[in-house]
């Protein structure tokens, strides 16, 4: 009986190590991207972005809590605009500063999680016109933790944050068209 349990023990030891060795191989870094087509000039768009006070609108993690504290701070809009948020398990805590803001077609985001787990990312929303219509992407980039590795071993990270950029995407695609 020992010998079976020294068995199962060490089968769970290599294969704990082997998992281990697996997500150190995976990429330091990561992005996420969506991109949507809006029927709508740049600058309506742009304002909607620019402008935490307007997130509430269309974002999709203000859904996923309603009930999430919200401070906004710093700039009334544009470049040193702060967001600041605390909530359920399915929001976490964090911040947010806009760090560059080129009206119409730019904002880039820094984006600090505190809960459930630290880091440290940019989130960059580019609007370009392109004919009668602007084309919007949402993207997220950064460093890829050693924790976040070996989750991304069981859960896709793309598809969890490609599904909220998407609905924020669609729902600034809804509101920017009214």
């Amino acid at each position: 009986m020992v010998k079976i349990i020294a068995m199962i023990v060490i089968v769970v030891v290599v294969l704990v190590a082997a998992l281990l060795a697996f997500a150190a191989t995976r990429a330091d870094t990561f992005r996420v991207e969506r991109l949507t087509s809006i029927k709508a000039p740049p600058e309506k768009i742009f304002v909607q972005i620019n402008d935490f006070h307007n997130w509430g609108s269309w974002s999709p993690y203000d859904n996923l809590d309603p009930a999430m504290t919200k401070i906004i701070s710093g700039s009334a809009s544009g470049k040193g605009a702060v967001y600041e948020w605390d909530g359920n398990s399915n929001v976490g805590k964090g911040r947010m500063e806009i760090t560059e803001a080129s009206e119409p077609s730019r904002v880039t985001v820094n984006l600090d999680f505190i809960k459930p787990f630290e880091g440290h990312n940019i989130a960059e929303f580019t609007i370009v016109p392109n004919g009668d219509s602007t084309k919007v992407t949402w993207a997220m980039h950064g460093p890829t933790a050693f924790p976040v590795k070996v989750m991304g071993i069981f859960l896709n990270m793309d598809n969890m944050i490609g599904k909220e950029f998407e609905a924020g995407l669609a729902n600034l695609k809804t509101l920017a068209e009214k």
